[in-house]
C-alpha cells in the first residue's frame, strides 16, 4: 500500500479523489460538495477549457443543476445564446436555401408537462468556470496543474501519487474511492485493463474558432444552434458563439487518408469557411483550432474495486445531440449520492455495485441513438457503416432518451428487468427505475416541483388522507436504521406538509392509490412503491430500505 509514497512526501487523506477537472469531474465535485463529502480533484491543465464546445445541456442535466442551485448562474453565463433553438441544414447561407431539421427545441411548450427545467445552450468554456466556482464555494479542494502519476488500490482504499506541474512537488493522496473522469484516453481505465465495446472511431473534425463581423449579416435572423453546411466541396458545421462576431466551424478531417492536422493552415480554414458559407470575400480571421474525434465506445465495466469511471473515460458518443457530456454529468450525479451514502454509513458497499448496473446500459442505448442522429443529420465527415447506431439508435424523438431513460436493474425494487432502458414513448408515471414525475406543489406558500425534494435523502411520499401509517413508519425507521429519510404527506389537511396545485391527483400521477406510498432516491429516481395499503407499513418499508441500501 505504501510503495507509492516517498519518505519526504506530504500525504493527504480524502474520502474521494477525482481525477479530471473538465465538465464531468467538476460536476462530480459539485454534487459531492452539495452532499457534504470532502474530496480532492486533480486536473493536469492549468485552467478550465478555453475552447467553445459541448454546448448542449439537456433538460435532465439542467434539472440536476436546478436542484444543486446552480441553474440560474449557468443560465446567466449562457444568456447570449438564449434565443438560439433550431438546427439548419443548407448548401449555402446566402439567400433562404435549405431546411430546418427542427426550428424550436420545444415546440408548443410541451416539455413543461414533464419538467420544471428546459434545455440550455452553455458552451464548455462558459459552463466550466461556473461549476468550478460553485464547487469551491462548497469546500471542494480543486487542484489544477496537478497530474495523477500513479495509483494503487487495496481492500481499504486507493493510494495515488500526484505531481504539481508548476512546482514539481509530489504528493501522496490516500482516498477511500477514486473517480476517473480523465477523458476518452483515460490512463486510469488503461491501468485497470478495462476494455471497450462498440464500433470505435466514427469520424474526425477540426474545430476552428474564428471572428467575422460580416457573417452576422449573412446569417440574419436565423438563430440556430448549429447550421450544417452541405456544399460538397466545403461542407462543415457552423456554430455561433455570440451571434455577432465570434463563431466556430467544424471542418471534416480525414487522418485515415493520411491528412495531417498541420495541413489545416489559417489560409485553408478561412477559404473553406468562405466557400461553405457562400461568400467569397467574407472577412474571416482564424483564432484557434482543435482536433476532435467522434467515436462510439462504452467501457466493459464502470468500476473495479474502489475505482469508478465516469464521463468520457466510461463512454464516447457521436456529438450530434450533445448526448456525451450530459450522460457523463448524469453518471456523476448517480455516483455521488451512492458514495455519500456509503461513506456516511447509511448504505452498505453493495450499493456501489448498482452504478455499473444502472449507468452502463444507459450509455450503450444513448451512444447508439447519438450515432443514429448523426446519420439523420448527415453530419459533415461522417460516412456511416451499414446498420450504424444499433438497435438502440432507431430514428425518433430524443426526449425519451434524455429524460425517459430507466434503470431496469440496480438499486430498484419492483422494476421490470426485461424492460428497455429507453422506452419507445415518453412516460414518467412513478414506475420503479424511472425518474420520478414532476408536478407543482405548495409548501408554506412557496411553489416547488416534486423534483426539488430529492437531493440529500431518501424521500417517502404518501397521502395525508387516511395514509398516516406510512408517515409514522418512516420516522421510526429513519431513526432505527440511521438513514436520512424525509417523509411528506400530500393533501389539503392541516397535517400535510405539501399540497398540490389545482385538481391534480398526485397519487394517480405516481401510479398508486391514496393508500399507497412512493420511495424516491436522492437522485430523483423511484426506488420502490406500494401501489396500495400495507398491513404492516413499518415492516414493509424497512425491508425495502434494507434491500435497496445493502443494509440486510
Amino acid at each position: 500500500m505504501n510503495r507509492l509514497k516517498e519518505a519526504d512526501e506530504v500525504c493527504h487523506h480524502t474520502p474521494v479523489l477525482i481525477v479530471g477537472g473538465s465538465l464531468v469531474g467538476l460536476s462530480t465535485s459539485l454534487f459531492l460538495g452539495r452532499l457534504g463529502v470532502p474530496h480532492i480533484l486533480v486536473e493536469r491543465h492549468s485552467d478550465t477549457s478555453i475552447h467553445p464546445r459541448g454546448r448542449g445541456n439537456n433538460v435532465r442535466t439542467m434539472e440536476l443543476f436546478r436542484v444543486a442551485e446552480t441553474q440560474r448562474r449557468i443560465e446567466e453565463a449562457a444568456s447570449v445564446l438564449a434565443d438560439n433553438h433550431g438546427i439548419l441544414q443548407t448548401p449555402t447561407l446566402v439567400g433562404d436555401a435549405g431546411e430546418w431539421l427542427f426550428k424550436d427545441i420545444d415546440p408548443g411548450g410541451g416539455l413543461a408537462r414533464f419538467s420544471p427545467s428546459t434545455w440550455c445552450l452553455c458552451s464548455q468554456n462558459d459552463l466550466e468556470p461556473v461549476l468550478l466556482e460553485c464547487a469551491r464555494e462548497l469546500g471542494g479542494d480543486l487542484r489544477f496543474s496537478t497530474e495523477l502519476m500513479s495509483f494503487e488500490q487495496d481492500a481499504e482504499g486507493v493510494t495515488a501519487r500526484v505531481k504539481n506541474r508548476d512546482t514539481g512537488e509530489h504528493t501522496t493522496v490516500r482516498a477511500d474511492y477514486l473517480v476517473a473522469a480523465d477523458g476518452p484516453r483515460s490512463p486510469v481505465r488503461e491501468q485497470l485493463g478495462i476494455g471497450q465495446s462498440g464500433p470505435g472511431d466514427l469520424f474526425h473534425n477540426v474545430s476552428v474558432t474564428f471572428t467575422s463581423r460580416g457573417l452576422a449579416d449573412v446569417v440574419g435572423d436565423r438563430r440556430f444552434i448549429v447550421c450544417y453546411l452541405t456544399n460538397p466541396d466545403a461542407d462543415g458545421a457552423l456554430l455561433p458563439v455570440d451571434n455577432r462576431e465570434h463563431w466556430v466551424f467544424h471542418a471534416p478531417w480525414h487522418p485515415e487518408h493520411g491528412e495531417t492536422l498541420e495541413e489545416f493552415t489559417d489560409e485553408r480554414c478561412a477559404d473553406h469557411i468562405r466557400r461553405a458559407v457562400g461568400v467569397p470575400d467574407l472577412d474571416v480571421e482564424i483564432t484557434g483550432r482543435a482536433a476532435w474525434h467522434a467515436a462510439e465506445r462504452v467501457a466493459e465495466r464502470y468500476a473495479q474495486g474502489r475505482v469508478f469511471l465516469a464521463g468520457d473515460s466510461a463512454h464516447e458518443m457521436s456529438p450530434t445531440g450533445a448526448f456525451g457530456s450530459n450522460t457523463g454529468i448524469q453518471d456523476a450525479h448517480n455516483l455521488a449520492w451512492k458514495l455519500a451514502a456509503v461513506l456516511g454509513g447509511w448504505a452498505g458497499p453493495g450499493l456501489l455495485e448498482s452504478y455499473d448496473a444502472e449507468r452502463r446500459p444507459v450509455a450503450e442505448a444513448t451512444s447508439a441513438r447519438a450515432s443514429s442522429r448523426s446519420v439523420e443529420h448527415s453530419h459533415p465527415g461522417y460516412t456511416p457503416a451499414p446498420g450504424a447506431g444499433g438497435p438502440g439508435g432507431k430514428k425518433g424523438g430524443i426526449l425519451n432518451v434524455v429524460l425517459g431513460y430507466r434503470y431496469p436493474r440496480g438499486a430498484v425494487l419492483g422494476g421490470d428487468p426485461a424492460a428497455p432502458v429507453v422506452p419507445d414513448g415518453m412516460r414518467l408515471a412513478g414506475e420503479p427505475g424511472s425518474r420520478a414525475p414532476h408536478m407543482w406543489l405548495q409548501r408554506d406558500g412557496a411553489r416547488l416541483s416534486t423534483l426539488d425534494l430529492y437531493e440529500r435523502s431518501m424521500v417517502l411520499l404518501s397521502s395525508g388522507d387516511g395514509a398516516g401509517e406510512w408517515h409514522a413508519a418512516a420516522a421510526g425507521i429513519a431513526e432505527q436504521l440511521s438513514v436520512p429519510l424525509d417523509s411528506y404527506r400530500i393533501g389539503a389537511g392541516a397535517d400535510c406538509e405539501l399540497c398540490t396545485e389545482g385538481e391534480t391527483d398526485w397519487a394517480q400521477v405516481h401510479g398508486i392509490t391514496a393508500d399507497g406510498a412512493v420511495l424516491v432516491r436522492p437522485d430523483g429516481f423511484v426506488a420502490w412503491r406500494s401501489e396500495g395499503a400495507s398491513a404492516d407499513p413499518g415492516t414493509t418499508l424497512r425491508a425495502a430500505l434494507a434491500s435497496l441500501l445493502d443494509r440486510s
